[in-house]
């Protein structure tokens, strides 16, 4: 999967060359181009942006200059064009998983108050926020979304570790436990210690079920549970 990052600031993705997506990158499962907006800049200053038309206070990051970074991408025919912005759909899993199935993205980075609305309407498919606040630009939300797609991306990671993540099955993941077995007073969970993969399984489910119920029971009204999740579920609000 190939992404192409329009951003003034190339430097702050520097942190996408390290763990999981490092690696592949080195194994060429995806590929990170960053394209500098400000090389594209005629100002001798590299100024990449001007006063706002009507007045107002900030800058706003000028069309032209934009448009010619992204005509420098090639094969870009059928590539989808996101702007990342507080003003967009805001990313969830439903759109990361459809995202992971496209075969080249461009983001678009803003910056300032933003970039002129002209350049959104010639070459931008869709704005994507990451949340119902503002940050200082748009390549944190970039690497989010770039984080978050690739590991959909076949290869990256494996299917099992995707399929029990949080999200992932509509429910918030289990708790995680590891070595030592105990910690401060506490055990891990005797059930984890069994061996009986079977009672594993369940209890995860019914601990996914409880994590959920507790930190955001709007998802489970999403979900289709079966009777016996329906019987840990009304088991579980008695408890707590």
């Amino acid at each position: 999967m190939k992404f192409d990052v329009l951003t003034i600031f190339p430097e702050m993705f520097a942190s996408l060359e390290h763990s999981i997506l490092g690696r592949a990158q080195e194994n060429n499962l995806i590929d990170i181009n960053l394209i500098n907006i400000r090389d594209f800049s005629k100002d001798k200053h590299k100024k990449v942006d001007d006063t706002p038309y009507g007045g107002g206070a900030g800058m706003v990051m000028k069309a032209d200059v934009v448009y010619d970074s992204y005509c420098s991408i090639k094969n870009k025919d059928n590539a989808k064009v996101i702007y990342m912005s507080p003003q967009g759909n805001v990313l969830n899993q439903e759109k990361v998983e459809k995202l992971s199935k496209e075969k080249h993205l461009i983001l678009l980075c803003g910056h300032y108050e933003g970039i002129d609305q002209r350049i959104i309407n010639e070459i931008v498919d869709e704005e994507i926020s990451i949340g119902d606040y503002v940050l200082t630009g748009g390549e944190i939300p970039a690497m989010v979304l770039i984080d978050s797609v690739c590991r959909y991306v076949e290869g990256v990671i494996t299917k099992e570790s995707i399929g029990e993540e949080s999200f992932s099955n509509g429910l918030l993941e289990y708790p995680q436990y590891t070595r030592p077995e105990t910690f401060k007073d506490q055990n891990v969970p005797e059930v984890l210690r069994s061996g009986n993969h079977q009672n594993i399984k369940k209890w995860r489910r019914e601990q996914s079920l409880k994590n959920t119920y507790l930190k955001r029971p709007e998802l489970l009204k999403k979900i289709d549970m079966s009777r016996e999740e329906k019987e840990m579920l009304k088991k579980l609000s008695e408890v707590l």
